[in-house]
């Protein structure tokens, strides 16, 4: 129960923050050059169709008074609808969103996997030439650029090999290569972050004295170092994953994936105010929620936060 008051006030300032996301995005939004009413019905169509149309979306009101009418849509649950598929925008962010989950989670699956491995071996080898190479490796999957690395493994374990499709969406054997693509990049920094934290917990009296009392070295590294060098690695992760969910939009523009990065891309292209919005509140949402849950992770990890 103690931790009850600290997840309320974690929670009550994730109000003002959304708030604040919502207006910043329409206004930025709505200063941007272009009408959307010329997208949808295109140059030469006539001012009276032009005009119908502008009165559909509501774009003859004042910019306050599209915000309060937006704000209002939001109390009641709606992100509008799509000036393009006239589709609820809350409708099609559903049927999006869980295909994006999955990529981040095979994402940070792969990245976990790579970077904590890595980081621990060359913790455990500092110095040698296996924690040179493994320090060069972690440097250039930070350095390479996603589209890039996207668009080398499709070439090679797509189009050459044939052992995965290229694009598409679907089940594991679709998923892999964006999910690599994605993971790749982050085990970098997940292996910096392990092999730094790790250091230094070794460094510790209490890992000192396990090792005097005859503790296997695997032991001591997965029972005792493990879970003290978690709270940088777990901060990472969190980031990481939230980006995965915000900004997976070239990876899912690269190998066809229909996903929720993809479909604000196509919302910006089209200047889709409602997708543009929804999309950006949601992967907010997303964000903030993801923050929480590594909030609560510090909570039970580290009993400092408890004593504060």
């Amino acid at each position: 129960f103690f931790m009850i008051p600290y997840l309320l006030r974690r929670i009550l300032t994730f109000i003002p923050t959304l708030i604040g996301i919502t207006l910043i995005t329409f206004f930025l939004m709505k200063a941007i050059p272009g009408d959307p009413v010329f997208g949808i019905v295109g140059e030469r169509a006539d001012p009276e169709t032009i005009e119908r149309i502008r009165k559909e979306i509501g774009g003859e009101k004042g910019l306050i008074l599209q915000y309060v009418g937006y704000m209002s849509l939001l109390i009641q649950g709606e992100l509008g609808r799509s000036y393009y598929t006239n589709q609820k925008v809350s409708k099609e962010i559903f049927e999006k969103f869980p295909n994006t989950m999955k990529l981040a989670l095979a994402a940070m699956l792969f990245a976990l996997l790579i970077g904590i491995l890595s980081g621990i071996m060359g913790a455990t080898r500092k110095g040698e030439f296996i924690d040179k190479i493994l320090s060069m490796l972690a440097a250039g999957s930070i350095s390479i650029p996603v589209f890039w690395l996207g668009l080398i493994l499709m070439l090679i374990f797509g189009l050459y090999l044939h052992w995965f499709p290229p694009s598409g969406t679907g089940g594991l054997i679709y998923i892999f290569l964006p999910a690599l693509t994605l993971g790749i990049h982050s085990s970098g920094t997940i292996a910096r972050i392990t092999r730094s934290s790790f250091l230094e917990v070794l460094g510790e009296q209490y890992i000192t004295t396990a090792r005097a009392k005859g503790i296997r070295e695997g032991a001591i590294i997965f029972r005792h170092a493990l879970k003290n060098a978690l709270i940088p690695i777990i901060t990472i992760v969190g980031l990481d994953f939230g980006s995965y969910l915000n900004g997976a939009v070239l990876t899912e523009t690269i190998f066809g994936w229909d996903g929720f990065g993809r479909y604000a891309m196509e919302g910006i292209i089209k200047r889709d105010y409602p997708v543009i919005m929804g999309t950006v509140l949601t992967g907010s949402i997303a964000f903030v929620f993801i923050n929480f849950i590594v909030d609560v992770a510090y909570f039970y990890i580290d009993p400092r936060i408890k004593k504060q």
